[in-house]
């Protein structure tokens, strides 16, 4: 198919959207450069042949980003890039969602999309661009594909709506919302809030929605531009005869069946039957039967499905529940002795056993992409063991699922977690499923909520999460409270809430039709909210709050604040003063540029003890200021008295006693601990101490019957002497300039 250059642009949001084909991999069977600011992505599609007797739609999204797009070199030892990173592959999954129910659904044929960051101007993200240039691809190929749908990023500032916000704005906004929708309606939500009511999300929602449609206009304009006309889809496939026999013939004991209590006793009564319609429809041992063992599967599909929506829109449900009926929820915290925090949180045949782990600043996540490499404190894996679902199938690493859901769960939780100020340390949980029928990432979330506070960590509220699905004929349909698993796979929508009493946190929308309408995405935002308050309250009433107490097996951690100029003296030459003071203490210090010191161990006193050490040696020296200290050094001019670790000033023999003192033996030893005066500080920050200035009238322990030294005299004796001795002093402190006495 031959394709003209052409070039398209139209502002939105503060910048212009550029889209271009015809120039670059024009061998693809659709590509688009698509261009935002300095950021451009590359997205080409193609389509492979057909294969005799497949029954899916192979679609493949690779999303990927170059690290020259940014300037940079790849991490690591390894200089190119290597496996998908966890932003890559939550991309991927971003651009899969809205494109795949757009095809026909008879197409069977491979069909992969690449999306290639090319240019990031570490402002604009890529990830919105890389779905608008999925959707022009397909929409310039000849690939079929019904519909082009657009896509924006939402963020609000000071409360007002912020299109395709720059990297700074999303630092500041308390919304991150991403919408895919065709001209018709929203079929694809991905978005995060600070406990946002619902009217809120749903304006958003619609507003970029509307921001959608200048997306569309855009790539119709490209294709035109292109000369490539309008676009001829395929015919509707013809209906599936054999089903409509097997619903006349079998409907209603498969109804009968599908009515069967229990998951597995359901399917199993289920799988019983369908074994006995293949050996009537497909005969062993006959030559050549009139239908296949693929048609028969196809035919008793359809028409599952067409009972499952039969007996939905009826007003009643597989499993007897009501609409908006939430299943059995439970809830149990403590189940693990040697965890910091454990929870295992029950929904039906959901289960989810969710552990908390907290760490130290050397335990976050360090993450590398396009934009700086930053740390996180905070984090969540999540796991689906094959046996969850009674399957036995390899186990490999976490798939783009796996990241999925734990990335879900845990941007749902992230807006609760208490700031570092307030509670330093790492934190880290995993979910391991343990069992599944319908919605185990909200299970993640509440099973999250419950481990968290189980572990004492001071979360804002707790948070909850609840799966509401949709079941729709033409102008009807019902929305489904805490959907199981055949309401998934056979219904029209998954659409995932999270968030607290006061508001949404996390929201994820999956369909398998074009779209959906105002009525039900507002309609299900609410019927979630009462099921939300409903499973809060179990969880309260397992745990009400966070425990006052970590676990006696985290590690103890504060934090405190030093002058950014005092980090050096705390480090000491080579790591000296750090070290020793950790092999005092037992505790580990770690020290940031800005001069936050964090500080743990399992002791508690030896953490106390290792602040109260760092506080004392980086605080301000001040005149005036009466310090206990420890004698370490004596002169014939004076002793040198350490007033804080790493820190010490000289008491002049005059500033010993009240009475005459001919050496400082006469008053202290070395060892000894004495109370001291900051009597002056110098320019070079040397510090003067005294303890005559603290004695009572009378006290004293210096020879009274002896005449006063002359000062003079006994700076000219021992000065020189004493500063040579004492070199390597300086500013107070150990290791510092030349020290000279007084």
């Amino acid at each position: 198919m031959a394709v003209n250059q052409a070039r398209v642009e139209v502002q939105l949001g503060n910048n212009t959207l550029v889209l271009e084909t015809g120039r670059l991999a024009k061998q693809a069977h659709g590509s688009v450069l698509v261009r935002y600011g300095d950021t451009v992505v590359l997205c080409a599609a193609v389509a492979g042949n057909v294969i005799p007797g497949r029954d899916f739609f192979p679609l493949q999204v690779e999303y990927r980003e170059r690290t020259y797009a940014a300037g940079k070199f790849p991490g690591g030892f390894i200089k190119r890039e290597t496996r998908p990173s966890t932003k890559e592959t939550l991309t991927s999954r971003l651009i899969d969602r809205p494109t795949r129910p757009l095809f026909p659904v008879d197409y069977f044929n491979e069909v992969q999309i690449h999306a290639t960051v090319i240019s990031a101007d570490r402002e604009n993200d890529p990830d919105v661009l890389g779905l608008i240039g999925a959707s022009a691809a397909l929409h310039v190929s000849d690939i079929p594909f019904l519909k082009p749908y657009g896509a924006v990023r939402l963020g609000r500032v000071n409360g007002q709506l912020v299109v395709l916000p720059v990297a700074a704005q999303m630092e500041e906004s308390d919304l991150d919302l991403i919408v895919a929708g065709t001209r018709e309606a929203v079929c694809m939500i991905e978005g995060f809030a600070r406990e946002m009511p619902e009217a809120e999300v749903g304006d958003a929602i619609l507003e970029a929605h509307r921001q959608c449609a200048v997306v569309i206009d855009a790539i119709d304009r490209l294709r035109a531009e292109a000369g490539l006309g309008a676009k001829v889809l395929p015919p509707a496939p013809p209906a599936d005869a054999l089903a409509e026999e097997f619903h006349k013939k079998f409907g209603a004991e498969f109804r009968e069946r599908y009515l069967t209590k229990g998951k597995l006793q359901r399917y199993a009564a289920i799988d019983e039957f369908k074994e006995r319609v293949k050996k009537e429809y497909v005969p062993e041992g006959e030559a050549a039967p009139k239908y296949t063992a693929g048609q028969v599967s196809a035919a008793f599909g359809a028409m599952r499905e067409r009972i499952f929506k039969e007996i939905t829109l009826g007003g009643t449900r597989i499993d007897g529940r009501g609409p908006k009926d939430v299943r059995a929820v439970s809830a149990e915290v403590g189940v693990l002795p040697r965890t910091h925090g454990s929870a295992v949180f029950q929904r039906g045949e959901t289960q989810g056993l969710v552990v908390a782990t907290l760490g130290t600043i050397a335990d976050e996540q360090k993450v590398d992409g396009l934009g700086e490499e930053y740390s996180k404190k905070f984090f969540l894996d999540y796991n689906f063991p094959p046996y969850s679902v009674g399957e036995c199938k390899p186990i490999r690493g976490p798939g783009r699922r796996e990241i999925g859901h734990g990335m879900l769960a845990e941007r749902s939780l992230k807006a609760v977690i208490p700031p570092a100020t307030r509670f330093p340390y790492t934190v880290r949980l995993v979910s391991e499923i343990l069992e599944s029928n319908g919605s185990s990432s909200m299970a993640s979330v509440c099973g999250g909520t419950l481990a968290l506070m189980d572990a004492g960590v001071p979360i804002k509220r707790p948070v909850a999460g609840v799966s509401v699905g949709l079941v729709m004929d033409g102008e009807k349909f019902t929305l489904l409270t805490d959907i199981q698993g055949d309401e998934d796979h056979y219904g029209d929508m998954d659409f995932k809430v999270a968030g607290t009493q006061k508001g949404i946190t996390g929201i994820q929308l999956d369909i398998k039709l074009d779209g959906i309408t105002e009525a039900v995405v507002r309609g299900a935002l609410d019927q979630a909210r009462e099921a939300r308050l409903q499973i809060l309250k179990t969880m309260l009433a397992t745990l009400p709050a966070p425990r006052k107490e970590i676990s006696s097996f985290a590690p103890r951690m504060v934090t405190t604040k030093i002058d950014p100029s005092k980090i050096g003296l705390l480090i000491g030459p080579g790591g000296k003063n750090i070290r020793a003071m950790q092999e005092e203490t037992g505790a580990k210090i770690e020290v940031e540029d800005d001069g936050t010191v964090s500080i743990a161990g399992l002791d508690a006193a030896g953490v106390e003890e290792a602040k109260r050490r760092i506080e004392a040696m980086c605080a301000e020296i001040k005149v005036g200021a009466v310090y206990e200290g420890k004698v370490i050094t004596l002169k014939e001019f004076g002793a040198f008295i350490e007033i804080a670790p790493g820190r010490d000033g000289l008491c002049h023999v005059s500033e010993l006693d009240s009475g005459f003192v001919g050496h400082p033996s006469e008053v202290v030893q070395v060892g000894d601990k004495v109370q001291v005066k900051v009597i002056a500080i110098d320019d070079q920050g040397r510090v003067k101490l005294s303890r005559k200035a603290l004695l009572a009238p009378g006290e004293g322990g210096g020879n009274g019957d002896r005449p006063p030294r002359d000062d003079r005299g006994d700076r000219d004796r021992g000065g020189d002497r004493g500063g040579r001795e004492r070199s390597g002093r300086g500013g107070g402190g150990r290791g510092g300039e030349r020290r000279d006495r007084d």
